[in-house]
């Protein structure tokens, strides 16, 4: 893939803010699809954990299906409809380029029951929660960041068995239990 090197930037307590501030906007226009809060997921969601400076968020909706409706809103907020897991999501992204590295957010509409929303939820829980795994998998995405250049495809998949690993899964195809949005999810230091 042509464009940029993957580069992490220190956490920054911005990274809140800013989701924050987004949160605040979607949820006013997704009211009608929603079933509980939009949530920060990824890196940038993960205090003192370097990322890739763009806020990913999740929200639960309803019904995948009814949630096409939300489309048109959305996008009515500067975001662009793309193609992620369209079996389990609807994501966007902004602002509107076809770069991945000049994104400031990304969004996807799952049900909370899904695998996507299961294990994006589960694995940010279990990284606030240890240090341990926030230290690995840092240096873990340094690598991986060195290793793959701008794959970022190469650099994603890279990092399953990490990930399936602080889950407690074999495979990508499983996650955990999650009972909805905003339950605690609590993992044993174990």
């Amino acid at each position: 893939m042509e464009g940029v090197p993957i580069t992490l930037s220190p956490y920054d307590a911005q990274w809140a803010v800013l989701f924050e501030q987004e949160r605040v906007r979607l949820e006013a226009v997704l009211a009608q699809w929603l079933v509980g809060p939009v949530e920060h997921i990824g890196s940038t969601s993960v205090p003192g954990l370097a990322a890739k400076p763009i806020i990913d968020m999740m929200a639960p909706v309803r019904s995948l299906s009814e949630a096409a409706a939300a489309i048109e809103v959305v996008t009515v907020l500067g975001y662009r409809n793309g193609v992620h897991r369209p079996e389990e999501a609807h994501y966007f992204f902004k602002p509107e380029t076809d770069n991945w590295w000049e994104r400031t957010h990304q969004l996807h509409l799952a049900e909370p029951t899904s695998l996507l929303w299961r294990r994006r939820v589960a694995f940010r829980d279990a990284l606030r929660c240890r240090a341990d795994y926030r230290s690995r998998y840092e240096q873990l995405k340094r690598d991986l960041a060195h290793a793959h250049g701008t794959d970022l495809m190469a650099y994603a998949c890279s990092k399953d068995d990490f990930v399936n690993e602080v889950l407690g899964v074999r495979h990508k195809a499983e996650a955990p239990s999650v009972a909805g949005p905003r339950e605690t999810v609590t993992l044993s230091d174990t």
